[in-house]
């Protein structure tokens, strides 16, 4: 399985609970952007809230945003890397592999999937793991290894912050500041 585009999908909180702002990067394997989408703000209601209770942001992360975005790019996508393990029930929902890719910082682990590091990228120290969910954690080694290989020359996190920065400015567009 090559890896010459990697997509990006990430959320984006608006100021003063104006909703989430969901967000994909498509990258070649230099992260070189290919295409970028962006969702509408998604504010839950409160009987949404309600009715949702503790799978609410599940559901909003997978059918609201990953789905639609994931329909609507036009590139041919090979892995999708997520910060918010919620993403990863999107892997139920499409074929193209979906992997949490997070620092040693991050909360770890804490639903049972399988997860392998990541060598560090140049100059940085700091580990980097990669998890997803039983559906394709046998192919998770091998992933692992293609994503070393990008990782020596570039930050995976990083586009991450590309993603928030742009889903910012969208925004700000929108309201006019």
């Amino acid at each position: 399985m090559p890896l010459s585009k990697i997509a990006f999908l990430e959320t984006y909180n608006i100021d003063n609970n104006e909703g989430i702002m969901g967000a994909i990067l498509v990258t070649d394997s230099d992260t070189k952007p290919l295409e970028f989408r962006v969702t509408a703000p998604i504010k839950p209601t409160n009987f949404q809230k309600t009715l949702y209770g503790n799978v609410l942001m599940e559901h909003i992360l997978v059918e609201l945003i990953s789905v639609p975005l994931l329909s609507a790019v036009s590139q041919e996508i090979d892995l999708i890397l997520v910060r918010d393990p919620l993403f990863l029930g999107a892997n139920n929902k499409q074929g193209v592999r979906v992997l949490r890719v997070y620092n040693g910082n991050d909360s770890q682990n804490k639903n049972g999937y399988v997860k392998e590091e990541l060598r560090a990228t140049a100059g940085d120290n700091s580990k980097i793991f990669i998890e997803t969910s039983k559906k394709f954690e046998n192919e998770l080694p091998e992933i692992r290894d293609k994503l070393n290989s990008i990782s020596e020359s570039r930050n995976l996190l990083e586009p991450f912050e590309r993603l928030k920065t742009a889903c910012e400015q969208v925004h700000l567009q929108k309201t006019g500041d």
